[in-house]
């Protein structure tokens, strides 16, 4: 789950089934539910989750103790992190003339496009799972967003003077053109 629209999902699935009723807790990621053990088993309840898109484990007794803690956000931050180190420079030239040297929009692209494909690759993933299933959520609108506004600064560069060397770009807070020439949305 990556949003509480993605509980609400879960919830809903798990609520059309007869016997059942579940409430989902986006923020511990756990369903708490009550069911007839005569119309429904866990086995159903796993499916129907599964069949919303999502993965389900059936409580145990006691998880073992880890040896060492396990941090479930280490990969996460670390994909933020390297993201980040990648789309500062993005900034910093795409916003500061001063700071545009020749070609540097190519550069900026280098740089973009990591962070658009493998740093959002769980909006990509999620979004993509939720296409299949006919809904949207905010993974959606994310995915959408990056992969849009990549695509599109990636036709200007090819099809306008702004992949030209000496091109430079001033940052205004208004949407529009630089002159003749369509702005690049690659931060």
């Amino acid at each position: 789950m990556t949003c509480a629209s993605c509980a609400n999902r879960i919830e809903r699935k798990l609520n059309k089934l007869d016997g059942v009723t579940a409430t989902v807790n986006y923020a511990t990621e756990q369903a708490s539910v009550q069911y007839d053990e005569a119309v429904v088993t866990p086995e159903d309840l796993v499916r129907a989750v599964e069949a919303a898109g999502y993965t389900a484990v059936l409580p145990t007794a006691a998880p073992p103790e880890p040896d060492e803690p396990v941090d479930p956000t280490r990969a996460l931050r670390r994909r933020l992190a390297i993201s980040w180190l990648l789309t500062l420079p993005v900034l910093a030239v795409s916003m500061v003339p001063a700071l545009q040297f020749d070609n540097w929009q190519w550069v900026a692209l280098q740089l973009a496009t990591p962070v658009v494909l493998w740093g959002a690759w769980p909006f990509h993933r999620a979004a993509w799972a939720n296409l299949r299933l006919g809904t949207a959520s905010m993974d959606t609108l994310v995915s959408m967003g990056a992969l849009v506004s990549w695509a599109y600064s990636v036709v200007v560069l090819l099809t306008t003077a702004a992949g030209d060397t000496g091109f430079t770009m001033a940052f205004e807070l208004r949407v529009g053109s630089h002159g003749d020439t369509p702005e690049l949305y690659l931060e």
